[in-house]
């Protein structure tokens, strides 16, 4: 009968659907906030984190009861795109620094395509595989 009950209210609701990833974002980052909160030791700290966690979980909560499917989805692609830029970020400094030595990173001047290129003292000459742009490029 509860879980009938619970059912009739979730339809058309957006957390029926299952947890999206900024769903599980908004949970991990009210965890990791519980976690750090317990180890700071000024007040104006652990209140200021403890304000964050809570409209965390609550932004989380309205997320989750909301009727406007739309509008959570929208919110969710917006998010994973910021995410993924984020996460290519960190991928590509994990690769300079894996790279050092051996491989040089340098920028397109004209699509902004990161390139990766052996490292040789001196100016060459290299192509943009993105967009076929000549440009000199000067190591060491």
């Amino acid at each position: 009968m509860i879980r009938r009950k619970l059912a009739a209210f979730m339809y058309g609701r957006y957390g029926s659907f299952g947890i999206d990833s900024l769903n599980m974002f908004l949970i991990a980052a009210g965890l990791i906030l519980y976690i750090v909160g317990a180890v700071v030791r000024g007040r104006i700290a652990s209140a200021v984190i403890f304000a964050v966690q809570t409209a965390a979980y609550v932004y989380l909560i309205f997320r989750f009861l909301s009727k406007n499917i739309t509008a959570r989805r929208k919110e969710n692609d917006r998010f994973r795109a910021l995410f993924s830029r984020v996460k290519g970020w960190f991928g590509l400094q994990k690769n300079r620094i894996r790279d050092r030595g051996k491989f040089v990173y340098k920028k397109c001047p004209e699509c902004g395509a990161v390139l990766r290129l052996p490292y040789s003292k001196g100016e060459h000459t290299v192509r943009c595989p993105k967009c076929q742009n000549r440009f000199g490029v000067k190591n060491g």
